[in-house]
Formats: structure tokens, sequence, C-alpha cells
């Protein structure tokens, strides 16, 4: 069997995750990583058992380098603009972390660079590639709630109070990647994409749907005494009748949960994120998923990537969103920020 070769630029708490997701997986590869910090190229060096000549300091090295099929892109927000734009002039096939961009007009210039490339780009949504949103995704379709008609998703903890991404704050630190505007910081970008990013994926099941339609209302954000929304609400309403309300949060512990409405019922989706398994209730029914395939999260996203690239394909296979959804998903969170 071909195996794709992948390499990680930027090796953070993330990259951790997702190279330890390898194991098993037929069809592909840890083969190179790159950071400008070389005590986590050892780190990662030695536990993953990268070999010398993979490792790389320079990013522009590792992007070069032949053997490679595709770059994960795992750097802060405000970076991946430029090192997805250096991959394309590569011909590097691409999965870069969400969100893709920190603007719109970032992403439409991404767009428009790919336009006439085989090169392949997706954005990580992890989720979009468990079995249990395909599963969710599955009911709908078989109409067990009827016609869809709205939903409420949400993704936030205390920060402050939770031991997150390897670190324990006790208050605000501006320097800090979560909280530092230049670096694309703040609960709307880091966490709010997810429940967006899903509102998408399930309006498009009820039917066709023009992005440029949609309306945001209702928008309300605290900034508490940071420089970047620690909280925020909106109403997202879509051209075809369908509403989701969501929100994020670094100040509340509000959960992950995901409740879907339609004409015959609901289902609810206690862990929409993390999955492996969640607590789910179709029509006040608790759903028995103690069949559901339990992984490492990430070895589904990387497994069907690497599917693609195998295939020749330029997009992820639906749910996962492709190269407009996530232009469209980008349109949506700068206007969450901006409003």
């Amino acid at each position: 069997m071909k195996k794709i070769k992948w390499g990680i630029i930027g090796l953070g708490n993330i990259a951790n995750k997702f190279a330890n997701a390898f194991d098993g997986i037929e069809n592909s590869q840890l083969l190179g990583i790159s950071s400008k910090n070389s005590k986590k190229i050892n780190l990662f060096k030695e536990t993953y058992k990268i070999p010398d000549k993979y490792c790389f300091q320079n990013y522009e090295d590792i992007i070069n380098c032949d053997e490679i099929d595709i770059i994960y892109i795992a750097l802060p927000h405000s970076f991946h603009f430029e090192w997805i734009m250096k991959c394309i002039d590569s011909k590097k096939n691409i999965l870069v972390e969400k969100p893709a961009t920190i603007s719109v007009d970032e992403i439409k210039k991404v767009n428009e660079k790919l336009k006439n490339s085989n090169i392949f780009f997706a954005e990580a949504f992890m989720y979009l590639y468990n079995p249990q949103t395909l599963k969710i995704i599955d009911i709908i379709k078989e109409n067990t709630i009827g016609e869809l008609q709205g939903m409420e998703s949400k993704f936030g903890f205390n920060i402050v109070q939770k031991k997150f991404l390897g670190f324990k704050w006790n208050k605000i630190n501006k320097k800090k990647r979560l909280f530092n505007k230049n670096l694309g910081g703040g609960s709307i970008l880091d966490i709010g994409c997810y429940p967006s990013s899903l509102s998408i994926i399930i309006a498009k099941l009820k039917s066709d749907i023009e992005l440029e339609k949609l309306k945001i209302e209702n928008i309300e954000k605290d900034y508490g005494s940071s420089d970047v929304d620690l909280e925020a609400h909106a109403v997202l309403k879509f051209d075809n009748n369908f509403t989701s309300k969501i929100m994020s949060s670094f100040k509340k512990n509000i959960g992950q949960s995901t409740k879907i409405t339609g004409s015959k019922g609901e289902i609810f989706i206690e862990n929409s994120w993390s999955c492996n398994p969640s607590k789910i209730i179709i029509n006040g029914i608790n759903y028995d998923n103690s069949n559901m395939e339990i992984k490492n999260l990430y070895s589904y996203e990387i497994d069907k990537i690497s599917k693609c690239i195998i295939e020749n394909k330029k997009d992820p296979i639906y749910p996962a969103m492709n190269r407009y959804d996530t232009e469209h998903n980008i349109t949506i969170l700068n206007k969450w920020i901006e409003g």
C-alpha cells in the first residue's frame, strides 16, 4: 500500500497530539518535523523516531523536501497564511490547523492561488472525520427528526481555572497566543470556529445554501480585561430558513454540546468536538453508541486525507469542509468578531 509521507511545521501541543495518531495508519507516515525550537525538535525526534535528515529548523527546508507529500501547519493562527502560500508555491499538499487564516482577504487569496493547481487543501477540523459526526449526519438523512429547523451549539470552558493545552493560567496573559490579538487570539477564532463550521455542514443537509445571503444577528461579546473576546454569542440565519445559535467562551464551563432540531424531534450531542463517544439523545431516547469505534481522534483525519491524496482529490470528502466552506466559515468568524 502506498504511504503518504507527512511533515509538520510547528511543534506545539496540538502537533504532539497529531503526531501521536500515526500508529496503526497503514497509508500514512510521519516523516519530517520542523520548528525553530531545537529542544522541541529533539523531543519530537526521540518520541516519534524521526531521522535526523528529516528534522528541520527552517520551515522552507521541510516544504522543499521532495519526499514529503503533505505539510500539516500547526503554527499560531496569524502565521497560517504565510506558510499556506509558501506550500502552494512549492506545490505541496496542505492540512492547516483551524482557523485556516484569520481574515477573509487571506483565505480568498489562498483559494485564488489554489484554483489552477492540483494541490490538496483542508482545514483541520478533526471532529468532521469522526464516526460520531458521520453517524449524526446519517440519522438526519434518515429523516429521524424530520425537516431541519435549527441548532444550538457551544464550546467553552473557564480557561483560568482549567489546565488547557498543557498550560495552567491564573490570570489573563496578553503575551500568550490565546489572549494576543496579533497572534489571532480570542474565543471566536480559537473555539467559536467549531460551532460555526458545524452550522454550515448541518444547514447544507436541509438544502443548498448561499452563504453570501447569510445574516449574523444578536452578536454579543465580552472582552473583560483582555484585547480579545473572552466570550461571544451570535445567531446565524441561513437563506434556507435554518437558524443556528452559537457560543464560545474562555470564561465559563459551558461544555461542548449541540442540539439539532427538526419538525419531528431533536438530537442532543453532549460532546460535539472531542467525541469518542459522547452521550447522544435522539427524540428523548438515549442512543446506544457502545459499538462505536474508539481510537485517536486525529487518526481518522490523517487516514481519510491520505486516501484523498492517493486518489488525487483536491478537497476532503463531506462532511469535512472543502476550501469554499472554509472561506465561508472564516467570513462568519470575521463578521462575528467585527459585529
